[in-house]
C-alpha cells in the first residue's frame, strides 16, 4: 500500500484503532485495502512500539483530525493499555464530534460493555499496574463503546470480505453525500476550522445552534465554511450549503432560496411556492423534526434570515446553521449568541506564516546545494503497521 502525502490543512476520512497482534495481518489490513481501494484517506499506524509508550502526540492529533474512528474491539483489545488509552481518546473528541462506529469483531458486545471474558481479564491484570483513576476511565470508555451502533462479526454468520463491504458502504455514504469541493485554503486557517468547529459543538444532540461567520470581504468566510461544512456534515441526516445568498436572492428572489433548500434538504423535485411566507411556513414544517446542517453564505438582509432561518425551532434537535456575513449586525438583529470574526490579522498571519516557510525552504536549498528553489512544501503521512502497541505476551 503506497504512502499518501496532503497538504498541511487536510484531515483523514478515518482513523483505524485496532489491537495489532488480532487482526494486523486479517481482518484490519483486509479493512484499511478495502477504505483505500475507494478512495477514503484512511489512518493506519502500523509501526511497532516499544513497551512502555502511552498514546502518543502524533496519534492523538491523527484522531482529533479524522471524520470517522473505527474501533475494532476484538479478543485482546482490552490487554493493551496502548488500545485503551487510543479509546478513552477517542471517545472524547467523539464529544467534538467525530463519528465513532465500533466494529465488535469475534466478541460479544455484552462482554466489552460489562468486562466479561477476556476483557474482564485483561482488566484484572490491568489492576496490579495501574491507578483506580485510569482503570475507571478504561472501564468506562469500554461500557460507552458498547452502546454505540457498530458492527458485530461473528464464525459462521457470513463470509469477512462481505461483512468489511457493509462497514465501507456505510463510510463511503457517510463521507460522499456530504464532500464540497473547496479551493486550498490558507495554512493558518486551520486553526479558523477548529474554532469554528467549537462552536458549533456539534456533540451536543439535543440543541440547535446558530453561529454567524463576520468579516470584511475577500478574507475567507466562504472557503472557512465550506472546510468546516466538510469536516462535520456526515453527522446529519441532510445537508445543506447555499452559497451566495446575496446574489442569488437579488436576482432571483427569496422563494428560489428557499425551494432549493427544501428540494435538497426533502428530496422532493419541483417545489412551487407562492410566496416566501409560504416557504417559511414549509421549512418550519417539514424540517422540525429533521437534523441538519445549513449553510447560508454570504448574506445581507433582514428577509433572508427571517425567510430562510426564522428560528432555531424550524430545525430538529441537533441541527446546525451557519451564517456568513460582512455585517455583523444582521447577527445580532437575529439574535445570534454564538459568533467568529475572520479578521486582516488572521490572514496576514497565514501569509507570514507562508512566506517564512518559503525563507526557510530556500535557505535549506542554499546550505545543501539543492539549486531548485521551488520544492513542494506538503505534509506526508507514510502508511504504516502497527496496531495498539502490546503489553502481554
Amino acid at each position: 500500500m503506497a504512502a499518501k502525502t496532503r497538504s498541511l490543512a487536510s484531515i483523514y476520512d478515518v482513523f483505524l484503532s485496532f489491537r495489532g497482534e488480532d487482526t494486523r495481518h486479517g481482518f484490519t489490513g483486509n479493512l484499511y485495502k478495502a477504505l483505500d481501494d475507494r478512495g477514503i484517506y484512511t489512518f493506519i499506524d502500523d509501526q511497532e512500539l516499544p513497551r512502555g509508550d502511552q498514546i502518543t502526540s502524533a496519534l492523538s492529533k491523527a484522531i482529533q483530525e479524522s471524520r470517522i474512528a473505527i474501533t475494532v474491539l476484538s479478543q485482546n483489545y482490552a490487554s493493551s493499555s496502548f488500545c485503551l488509552d487510543e479509546l478513552v481518546t477517542i471517545l472524547h473528541c467523539k464529544r467534538k464530534g467525530l463519528l465513532v462506529i465500533p466494529v465488535f469483531y469475534k466478541i460479544d458486545p455484552s462482554d466489552v460493555r460489562h468486562q466479561k471474558g477476556s476483557y474482564g481479564e485483561a482488566m484484572a491484570k490491568h489492576q496490579k499496574s495501574f491507578k483506580a483513576k485510569k482503570l475507571q476511565k478504561w472501564r468506562m470508555a469500554l461500557q460507552q463503546v458498547a452502546d454505540l451502533s457498530g458492527y458485530h462479526f461473528k464464525d459462521g454468520d457470513s463470509y469477512e470480505y462481505k461483512f468489511i463491504g457493509s462497514i465501507v458502504e456505510e463510510v463511503s455514504r457517510k463521507i460522499n453525500r456530504a464532500y464540497l469541493h473547496a479551493v486550498d485554503y490558507p495554512f493558518g486557517q486551520w486553526s479558523q476550522v477548529m474554532e469554528v468547529r467549537k462552536l458549533l459543538d456539534v456533540g451536543s444532540h439535543d440543541v440547535v445552534h446558530i453561529i454567524g461567520i463576520h468579516g470584511m470581504g475577500g478574507l475567507g468566510k466562504t472557503t472557512l465554511a465550506l472546510a468546516v461544512y466538510n469536516l462535520i456534515a456526515h453527522h446529519f441526516d441532510k445537508s445543506c450549503f447555499l452559497e451566495n445568498v446575496r446574489e442569488e436572492s437579488n436576482k432571483h428572489g427569496l422563494k428560489h432560496l428557499q425551494s432549493i433548500l427544501l428540494s435538497k434538504l426533502l428530496g422532493e423535485k419541483d417545489i412551487n411556492l407562492t410566496s416566501w411566507q409560504e416557504g417559511a411556513s414549509m421549512i418550519r414544517h417539514r424540517l422540525r423534526r429533521k437534523k441538519i446542517l445549513l449553510i447560508l453564505d454570504d448574506v445581507d438582509k433582514r428577509e433572508q434570515l427571517k425567510a430562510i432561518v426564522g428560528r432555531s425551532d424550524w430545525f430538529g434537535p441537533g441541527s446546525r446553521v451557519i451564517i456568513t456575513t460582512r455585517d455583523k449586525h444582521l447577527l445580532k438583529y437575529h439574535q445570534v449568541e454564538r459568533t467568529y470574526e475572520v479578521t486582516k490579522s488572521l490572514v496576514n498571519t497565514s501569509i507570514l506564516v507562508i512566506s517564512l516557510i518559503k525563507s526557510l525552504v530556500r535557505l535549506i536549498g542554499r546550505i545543501t546545494g539543492i539549486g531548485n528553489n521551488k520544492a513542494p512544501v506538503t505534509g506526508s503521512t507514510k502508511k504504516k503497521n502497527r496496531g495498539c502497541k502490546e503489553d502481554f505476551a
